[in-house]
C-alpha cells in the first residue's frame, strides 16, 4: 500500500509541479561542482510540512515521509548526463513542487599539446603560420578558456562557452602569426583553464602545453648599413667592420681592385695596416638575400 501511495504521489507530481520562486525547497548548496570521481553530498530542506520528500535521479535517489530534510549523496560521480532534482508533495498548495541541483561535474585534460600546422622546420620572417593546440578528453567544455603565450606574453584567448556538451570531448584552437626577426627562438605554449565559478577549485584547474620554440630565418641587416669613409695614412691600422644580423647567420665576402684572392675570405671585420685608397665592397648573405655596404678609403690631398 505505501509503496503504492508513493508511485501515485511521484505520477501525480509530473503533472501538477511548481518550481522556481514559488517551491517551497532549498538546496545546500544549490551548485555544486564536483571533479569526476569524487564524493558529493546535497540537502534538500522543505520549509513547510511536507507529505514526501525525496530526490529524483539515476543514482543514490532517495525519499522520506518523516522528516523535513533530504540528503542526496554519492561516493564517487562518475555520471556524466546526472540531473538530481529534489521533490516535494506538501499538505497545504501549492502542493507539489521541485527543484533541480545545478550540478556541474568537471574533468581536467588527459593532456594538450601544440604544433605547426601545413609547415615544419623554421619560419620566414613576415609569412604567415598556424600554429595548433589540441585538448584531450575535457569537460564541460564550455566552462574551458584555452589561453596562448608568446614567452610570458598572453597573446590570445578562446573560449568555447557557446558548445553544451556535459560530457569529455577533444577541442583545439589555432593561432595564426606572422613573425618578425625579435620572435626568434621565441617559446610559445597554451594553457587550458576550466573557468568553473567561485563553487569551483581556486584557483581554477589549468594545465599548460609544453613550449613550442619557433626558429625565424630572417635576411642579413648590417650594424650600420651606411658607406664608411675612411682617410689614407700610410701605415696606419684600419678596420672595416661588416658584421650583420640574419638567421641563417650571414656568410660575408668581399670585392676591390686591391684585395687578393686570398683575403678574400668570409670575415665580418677586417683589420689591416696594409689596405690601399679605392672602394671595398662587403656582402653579407644567407638563403633569404644579399646586402652589401662600401667602405671607401679616401687618399688625403697633399697641402689640405
Amino acid at each position: 500500500m505505501g509503496n503504492n501511495f508513493l508511485i501515485w504521489i511521484l505520477i501525480f507530481c509530473m503533472f501538477y509541479t511548481v518550481s522556481g520562486e514559488g517551491c517551497s525547497l532549498i538546496l545546500k548548496p544549490s551548485r555544486v561542482v564536483v571533479g569526476f570521481g569524487e564524493s558529493v553530498t546535497v540537502n534538500c530542506e522543505a520549509t513547510r510540512p511536507v507529505r514526501v520528500l525525496g530526490w529524483e535521479s539515476a543514482i543514490s535517489a532517495v525519499h522520506t515521509q518523516e522528516d523535513r530534510s533530504v540528503q542526496w549523496k554519492v561516493d564517487s560521480l562518475i555520471d556524466w548526463i546526472e540531473e538530481p532534482i529534489c521533490y516535494g508533495v506538501f499538505f497545504t498548495a501549492p502542493r507539489q513542487c521541485e527543484e533541480k541541483l545545478n550540478l556541474v561535474l568537471y574533468k581536467s585534460p588527459d593532456s594538450i599539446s601544440i604544433r605547426q600546422t601545413n609547415h615544419t622546420g623554421p619560419m620566414v620572417e613576415g609569412k604567415e603560420y598556424q600554429l595548433l593546440c589540441e585538448v584531450q578528453n575535457i569537460a564541460p567544455v564550455q566552462y574551458l578558456t584555452l589561453r596562448w603565450y608568446r614567452g610570458q606574453t598572453e597573446v590570445y584567448q578562446h573560449s568555447f562557452s557557446d558548445l553544451t556538451s556535459s560530457s569529455p570531448v577533444q577541442v583545439s584552437s589555432t593561432l595564426v602569426i606572422t613573425p618578425t626577426k625579435a620572435e626568434n627562438n621565441a617559446d610559445y605554449k597554451c594553457v587550458a583553464e576550466l573557468e568553473l565559478g567561485p563553487e569551483g577549485p581556486q584557483p581554477p584547474p589549468t594545465l599548460a602545453s609544453e613550449p613550442l620554440t619557433v626558429s625565424i630565418y630572417f635576411p642579413p641587416t648590417f650594424l650600420s648599413p651606411e658607406t664608411e669613409e675612411l682617410d689614407f695614412t700610410a701605415g696606419a691600422e684600419i678596420t672595416f667592420n661588416c658584421t650583420a644580423t640574419g638567421n641563417p647567420e650571414p656568410v660575408y665576402s668581399w670585392q676591390s681592385s686591391h684585395l687578393t684572392e686570398e683575403r678574400m675570405k668570409a670575415e665580418a671585420v677586417i683589420t689591416s695596416s696594409s689596405l690601399l685608397p679605392g672602394t671595398y665592397t662587403c656582402t653579407a648573405s644567407n638563403m633569404l638575400e644579399k646586402k652589401s655596404k662600401q667602405f671607401i678609403i679616401k687618399e688625403k690631398i697633399k697641402g689640405v
